[in-house]
């Protein structure tokens, strides 16, 4: 049947003569039949044969022309590839790949790169999966990579099936010169918080990748902060823990690197930092009120808020010198613990709050000693002072008296509406610098809600940070030795949360000065910090003076030192910045500022990129062997192969040349005619048939 679709005619001689022909030899043929002459039918056979060379009968071949192919070309450029020269490579190969594709007719050779990162890993084949093309055009690709996918799948994906199922195939070629070995550094284990004063316990492994051997003794170096550094001896392959003592709360920042591999490809992953949140346990807090009064219940509801928080609270409701014959058990439903409190047990509190407590003999001399001796030795202490700070069993005339701030004389009460100031140091103090509708901040005016009653000190020493009637201080904070003491000159704290005149932020001023007095990072007035992100390093200064401070110096996990000026942040009172920029750079970078000192350390961006930095052949081999393809070496550009099409079915590589198979498709108006009778066959033939009947006529 395709013989028969495939034949066509070119008559030399018009149809209807070749029919008289045809009609005249048939009848000769009979004639001659009649009559017995002999050979007739040879020379009828002779006769037909010149007539079909007449007819011109020829066989059409059908016209193959190349099909259109579209194959890819994916360009990894993810954060491995900047190791050595494997992205100047990679991109000059492939160049070298896309003017030899420009050379082949009918191949388009389309080039996609792959950025890869934000914490996925490399992901070549979901840029091929993405990829937009013609549909059966799709000829294979070519991936150039240092191997290390991340998103490989485990059988090679639908695309690389042609239509009749063959595979088509992806070549893969490294930017290396062979596999290579890398030594790495893995966190098996690191908590997010640890508590203060206790240890963190870290879990790490060291590993050598590409290596028979993987158990080798190595060094591990732990820095912490400026604590010396310390070499442990471990081994390859074998888990280790470390132990971290967490000193103070905030952030810790812990650097971590182990001894270098000979002849590994990279360093960077030899190294780590882990971040360790310190957190100080469930915090202790004795609140003693005097005589029931408005603010106890702004103390209580703060306190009660916060989970972290764990509160004594006792009220005196009678002085011990009082006899109105109300029974004792009537009073209190338990005998006040003074001994255990403020002997036993006195330094377990982190926070002692004395709110309009007049002692009147409630406690012994000796226990108010013992809270001064508290205060000294890094305890916390805040009063609020009222009517009771002027009368007859005043705290200031107790030993408790060396370490307050400020000394009332009896006359000191002051009755008036006033309005609560930030003095130029509460401008800048973090406890009180941003605390809302302050004041005199930004310009505004208005401000809190006012008080009615205050005390006058005649002496008074610390910070002032907030100033009552007349500019006199209102509210003092002092450091004795190691511990803190905040005094608040006022009992109408409480008059904010019932939103006279508008009110005023009292939780949020009593939360921070709780937090100062417990010596939180964030707020002291003193503050060095530091942040690294977007490879710039961040410099932030705080500061109670109203100079600028002098420049910090900053070292560079790669040993280099610089200083660096502090410029004054607009609108911020009291707070300096620089920024340094940090690129390339991974580990712990250290800031110092008289005597300050801070950490900062950059995010691990792609983990996935740093967890293993071979160019290896392993994890592609299975795919390029399922699609027939073809794993090779380009660790310099003079090793680009050569690109082809090679026919179906034929290897689609070969040392120093990869390939493409071409596919054809027949032209459909278009056919490539040849003779199927040559005028030489049909005259040799006629001439035979000629002979015989020649022949036969002549026996007798």
């Amino acid at each position: 049947m395709n013989f028969m679709r495939n034949l066509a005619f070119e008559p030399l001689l018009p149809i209807g003569l070749l029919a008289a022909i045809v009609v005249v030899a048939l009848a000769l043929c009979f004639y001659g039949a009649a009559r017995r002459a002999r050979g007739m039918i040879w020379r009828l056979c002779a006769v037909m044969v010149l007539l079909c060379w007449l007819t011109g009968p020829r066989l059409l071949h059908p016209v193959l022309r190349p099909v259109p192919q579209d194959a890819l070309l994916i360009v990894d450029h993810s954060p491995s590839m900047q190791i050595r020269d494997r992205q100047s490579v990679a991109d000059a190969t492939a160049a070298r790949l896309r003017d030899a594709a420009s050379r082949i007719p009918g191949l388009t050779l389309h080039t996609i790169i792959a950025h890869g990162g934000s914490g996925h890993g490399t992901r070549l084949f979901d840029a091929i999966q993405q990829a937009d093309l013609p549909q059966g055009r799709f000829a294979g690709a070519i991936m150039l990579t240092d191997g290390m996918d991340h998103d490989a799948p485990d059988a090679i994906p639908e695309r690389f099936r042609a239509s009749d199922g063959s595979p088509l195939p992806l070549h893969v070629l490294l930017t290396g010169k062979g596999e290579e070995t890398d030594r790495r550094l893995r966190i098996l284990q690191a908590p997010p918080f640890a508590i203060v004063g206790q240890k963190a316990t870290l879990r790490v492994e060291a590993d050598d990748l590409g290596m028979q051997d993987h158990a080798r003794p190595a060094t591990l170096t732990v820095t912490e902060g400026d604590a010396p550094a310390r070499h442990i001896p471990i081994v390859t392959g074998q888990p280790q823990d470390i132990d971290i003592p967490v000193r103070r709360p905030g952030e810790v920042l812990v650097g971590l690197s182990v001894s270098p591999l000979d002849g590994e490809v990279s360093d960077l992953n030899n190294q780590d930092v882990v971040r360790i949140n310190g957190v100080r346990d469930r915090l202790k807090v004795l609140l003693v009120s005097g005589t029931p009064n408005q603010g106890e219940r702004v103390w209580r509801s703060l306190l009660k808020a916060d989970p972290s928080v764990d509160l004594v609270h006792f009220t005196i409701l009678r002085p011990p010198d009082k006899d109105d014959g109300t029974p004792l058990s009537d009073l209190a439903l338990i005998p006040f613990p003074i001994t255990d409190l403020f002997q036993r047990k006195i330094n377990d509190f982190d926070l002692i709050i004395l709110d309009g407590f007049r002692n009147s003999g409630i406690l012994p001399m000796e226990y108010l000693g013992n809270i001064a001796r508290y205060v000294r030795r890094g305890g916390g202490l805040l009063l609020t002072a009222g009517p009771e700070f002027t009368e007859d069993g005043t705290l200031q005339d107790t030993p408790l008296g060396s370490v307050l701030p400020a000394h009332v004389p009896s006359d000191g009460v002051v009755i008036g509406r006033f309005q609560p100031q930030l003095t130029p140091l509460g401008r800048r103090h973090p406890i009180t610098a941003s605390l809302p509708d302050a004041p005199g901040m930004d310009g505004r005016r208005g401000g809190w809600g006012p008080w009615y009653r205050a005390l006058r000190p005649s002496d008074h020493k610390g910070e002032v940070v907030m100033s009552g009637p007349g500019d006199q201080p209102l509210l003092l904070l002092d450091r004795v030795e190691k511990g803190r003491v905040a005094l608040m000159l006022s009992d109408q704290l409480w008059l904010w949360s019932r939103g006279e005149g508008g009110g005023g932020p009292q939780a949020e001023l009593l939360r921070r000065l709780s937090h100062w007095l417990m010596k939180e990072p964030e707020l002291e007035e003193n503050r060095l910090n530091a942040a690294l992100d977007d490879e710039k390093l961040t410099i932030t200064r705080h500061t109670a003076s109203a100079d600028t401070p002098p420049p910090a110096e900053v070292l560079s996990p790669d040993g280099r030192r610089q200083v660096v000026p502090l410029m004054r942040v607009a609108g911020q009172e009291g707070v300096f910045a620089a920024s340094v920029p940090a690129q390339g750079i991974y580990g712990i970078w250290t800031v110092k500022e008289e005597g300050l000192m801070a950490f900062a350390a950059p995010p691990v961006r792609n983990p996935l990129e740093r967890r293993d930095l071979r160019a290896t052949a392993e994890v592609l081999r299975p795919l390029t062997a399922a699609s027939k393809g073809s794993i090779q070496w380009v660790g310099d550009i003079s090793r680009t192969p050569e690109l082809r099409q090679v026919e179906p079915g034929a290897a689609n590589a070969g040392a120093g040349w990869v390939g493409f198979p071409r596919r054809m498709s027949q032209a459909v108006t278009e056919a490539r005619p040849s003779d199927l009778l040559p005028a030489w066959a049909a005259m040799l033939l006629a001439m035979a048939f000629l002979f015989v009947g020649w022949r036969r006529e002549g026996q007798r």
